[in-house]
C-alpha cells in the first residue's frame, strides 16, 4: 500500500512525463501548502524559472488580509499572468503538480486565464 505522499509523487511523475515547458510555451507549476500558494513559470529546456509569484510576494502584501485562501490563490494567478505578459509570454502549459484541479489550484488557473494568459 502506498502512502499519501508516494501516491502524490507518482501522479506528479505521470503528469511530468506528458507535459514540459519550452521557451515558446513554458510550464506554469502550482504548489499548494497549508497556508500559501506558489506559482512559477518554468522553461524546462533551459532549466530556468522565468516568472514567479506567491501569496508572500511583495506586490500582494496587504491586499490578501481580507480574502480567504481561494481568493488569495486567484490573486496569485492574476499576478503571475501579469508578470508573464510583461515578459512577452502569452501561452503556458498548466502543471497542477500532482494535486486535484479543484479549489485553490483551480483558482490560480482561473485568475491567470482571467488576466489574459492562454492555456
Amino acid at each position: 500500500m502506498l502512502s499519501k505522499r508516494e501516491s502524490k509523487e507518482r501522479r506528479k511523475a505521470r503528469i511530468r512525463r506528458k507535459i514540459g515547458g519550452t521557451a515558446q510555451r513554458p510550464r506554469l507549476s502550482v504548489y499548494r501548502s497549508l497556508s500559501h500558494m506558489y506559482a512559477q513559470v518554468i522553461d524546462d529546456d533551459a532549466g530556468r524559472t522565468l516568472v514567479a509569484a506567491s501569496t508572500l510576494s511583495p506586490e500582494l502584501k496587504g491586499t490578501l488580509a481580507e480574502l480567504d485562501k481561494k481568493g488569495a490563490a486567484k490573486k496569485v494567478g492574476e499576478l503571475v499572468a501579469k508578470k508573464c505578459l510583461e515578459a512577452n509570454l502569452t501561452a503556458v502549459v498548466f502543471d497542477r503538480n500532482g494535486v486535484d484541479y479543484h479549489g485553490r489550484v483551480a483558482a490560480v488557473a482561473e485568475g491567470a486565464r482571467g488576466a489574459g494568459l492562454k492555456f
